[in-house]
């Protein structure tokens, strides 16, 4: 039993108690069931969706994601206690915070919907009171002294044991080599240099979702998709740009290609990327359509041999240092996802903050960097193509991948967006680890302010919010290892990424003058935190055309329109 484990069952809570939680959740899903029917049919003509209809309810259906990724968090986290009682008062803490904030969510959609207030009838019920009365701030200020007392044991899980080894040596690894370098590459908005490359190259970092086959570290029949979030959680804790977010690349493009490439492009460039021998960018954001993948306007036109690429990408991190981008370009005339195809684009790497490759046939690709307020090391570049040829053997699934690479890509962006749900985990752990230290070193009004009622109250919401947010990854990775969750991938991260900017915001609020000081880390957590709810699929886009869509069809299928 760890030190938590230990101050938590200091409280004594019952199996029970997190059994009548779960029943409250069951009542909540009734209500969010009966909603998601009412906004399915009025976003719906003849028994399926109608893009005029959903637009015109974008509204309801942002706050109907939020509702459904909070809804699943606090299942997932209430049911892993019955399991694993690790971590029990967090879970009710986090129940009772969050079915408050998921009531005003519902009042919302039932007036938007016309619905009866069923949240009152919900509001009276003694299960209710009781549920929420675990978050009193009795409770809290309990939660928060014993966080404040385990020190960095506050994020303590046990997966399994191939899973723990594997985030313990990276903790370390990250610990050692990337904490002490990643506040200079932030202040000075350096490029992640490639000593610390070589060395992430040799622990096998690029490889964790490629099967052994290729020369990567996932079983042969599945992508072991938990050590990826436990490897992502460690790295990302010491920096986000120069640490976790080395691996969301190669995880995107490795899935693309096992979802649509040939058999002799698998085992060419697989091997490539396991290895890190070819360091991987996504190039799909254009500057005039942003989420909107379905309208990208780059051409790709037929030439002898290959391709000739036209127009402009932006928000492509890490261009500059990749061997290959993975671009998504239109092969076809028609509009919408059939048109579009995928290419791997080669090119010789860069230092620094621009790009310029000039081919023999006068072809160029021009690149500069985007400065940004966070997210440093890796740079994310504007790239501009001008006749740049690429060989018909670069395009993914050659003849047979023409038009596909729609699907190609969101098959690379499921894993992407899990990986981003972990990542928004470490830079949660490096913020209430970085708030646990400073409140118990930090004296104020004569006492550490570990000592403050407030101050107790909020880590303990920081760290309930956190293992809610943690738990549902891992959930949603087995599922991922299962064929199945892709809309939960989206689900995992829209809410992940929101609970890091949360939590990052009250380290830099605990932090005081402090936590703005650029020379505090917390600093760098608040403004690299923020990115994570913009790519990988924007929030809004993310909540509205990923996550309400796929629940609202399935509500239409399975009540016959």
């Amino acid at each position: 039993m760890t030190m938590l484990q230990g101050a938590i069952s200091e409280n004594q809570f019952e199996p029970r108690e997190i059994e009548q939680a779960l029943e409250l959740v069951d009542i909540l899903d009734t209500r969010f069931h009966k909603v998601g029917v009412a906004l399915s049919r009025a976003c719906a003509s003849n028994g399926e969706l109608e893009e005029q209809k959903l637009e015109e309810h974008q509204l309801l259906c942002y706050e109907f994601a939020f509702a459904a990724a909070e809804l699943k968090s606090i299942r997932h986290f209430l049911e892993s206690q019955l399991k694993k009682a690790a971590s029990q008062d967090l879970a009710l803490i986090f129940a009772g915070e969050t079915i408050a904030e998921l009531m005003n969510r519902f009042e919302k959609l039932g007036r938007g919907l016309g619905l009866p207030n069923a949240t009152n009838t919900i509001r009276t019920l003694p299960i209710y009171t009781q549920v929420l009365a675990q978050s009193s701030p009795s409770h809290l200020e309990r939660a928060g002294h014993n966080i404040c007392r385990s020190g960095d044991l506050f994020h303590d899980i046990s997966t399994n044991e191939q899973v723990d080894l594997a985030r313990d040596m990276f903790r370390r690894f990250a610990k050692d080599h990337i904490a002490p370098i990643a506040g200079r590459i932030h202040r000075e908005n350096l490029t992640v240099p490639d000593s610390l490359l070589d060395q992430m190259r040799e622990m096998g970092v690029f490889g964790l979702s490629i099967p052994e086959q290729y020369g990567g570290s996932a079983p042969n029949n599945s992508a072991n998709t938990q050590t990826m979030i436990a490897v992502t959680e460690a790295l990302s804790e010491s920096s986000l740009g120069a640490g976790g977010s080395l691996i969301t690349r190669p995880e995107i493009l490795a899935r693309a290609i096992m979802a649509g490439g040939s058999e002799d492009q698998k085992a060419d460039w697989l091997p490539r990327i396991a290895s890190g021998e070819a360091l991987a960018a996504i190039s799909i954001t254009e500057p005039d359509y942003g989420s909107d993948v379905a309208n990208l306007n780059l051409k790709a036109t037929k030439a002898d041999g290959g391709w000739v690429l036209n127009g402009a990408k932006t928000w492509c991190t890490f261009a500059g240092k990749a061997d290959v981008l993975m671009v998504v370009a239109r092969t076809g005339g028609e509009l919408g996802y059939r048109g579009l195809s995928i290419f791997l684009v080669e090119k010789p790497r860069f230092d620094g903050h621009e790009i310029h490759v000039q081919q023999e046939n006068g072809g160029q690709l021009q690149g500069r960097s985007i400065p940004t307020i966070g997210y440093r090391g890796m740079h994310s570049f504007e790239l501009s193509f001008d006749d740049f040829f690429v060989p018909d053997a670069n395009l993914l699934g050659r003849e047979a991948g023409l038009g596909r690479g729609f699907y190609f890509t969101m098959n690379g962006m499921t894993g992407g967006r899990i990986q981003t749900a972990a990542r928004a985990s470490g830079v949660m752990m490096a913020a209430i680890g970085a708030s646990i230290r400073y409140t118990n070193n930090r004296k104020i009004f004569g006492k550490p302010l570990a000592e403050h009622q407030l101050i107790k109250a909020k880590i303990a919401s920081m760290a309930a919010r956190f293992h809610a947010s943690r738990t549902l990854a891992y959930e949603v990775a087995e599922q991922l290892d299962c064929g199945n969750g892709q809309m939960e991938a989206s689900l995992a991260k829209l809410f992940a990424c929101r609970s890091a900017e949360m939590i990052t915001r009250e380290a830099v609020q605990i932090h005081g003058g402090m936590g703005y000081a650029e020379e505090t880390a917390v600093s760098r957590y608040f403004v690299d935190a923020r990115v994570l709810s913009i790519f990988e699929g924007a929030e809004e886009a993310l909540a509205i055309r990923v996550i309400a869509r796929s629940i609202l069809t399935n509500h239409l299928n399975s009540n016959g329109g």
